[in-house]
């Protein structure tokens, strides 16, 4: 059975696949081992391809966790898209930050901890990427 963070998770790619799909591009989810990408985004002329990093919660939201990787993992074609879920008075909100890989890798934080180690992106370094879908070019 999978676990609530699980459920979070995949709720959070297809609500991103969702919104994008919205906007006029194609859509497809990776398989759920692929390591880095859930998504895969194309314009409808197949011009521009980009990979997405999707990253939810749904119970904190001042920050998101990442991997260890995502220092490394910075290209101009991959974004992160990091999704709060939030109750407002018996009604969900939802939020999102649309951020360049390039950021994130510059912005990401490690804390060490006994048992493990966290790496992790604070939302006021997301912030000025709140609602930035822009970030995925147009699509006319």
């Amino acid at each position: 059975m999978a676990s609530k963070a699980q459920l979070s998770g995949m709720r959070g790619v297809y609500l991103v696949a969702a919104e994008l799909t919205r906007l006029g591009f194609i859509v497809s989810p990776t398989s759920r081992s692929a390591q880095g990408a859930d998504l895969l985004v194309t314009d409808p002329d197949c011009r521009r391809a980009l990979s997405v990093q999707v990253k939810t919660n749904a119970a904190t939201f001042n920050y998101w966790l990442l991997d260890k990787k995502a220092k490394k993992r910075r290209s101009g074609s991959h974004i992160y898209v990091f999704v709060n879920i939030r109750q407002n008075k018996g009604r969900e909100e939802f939020e999102y930050y649309v951020v360049p890989s390039t950021v994130v890798s510059k912005k990401m934080w490690y804390d060490k901890r006994p048992s493990s180690d966290w790496y992790g992106l604070q939302v006021a370094d997301a912030q000025p990427y709140k609602d930035k879908w822009s970030l995925f070019g147009e699509c006319a």
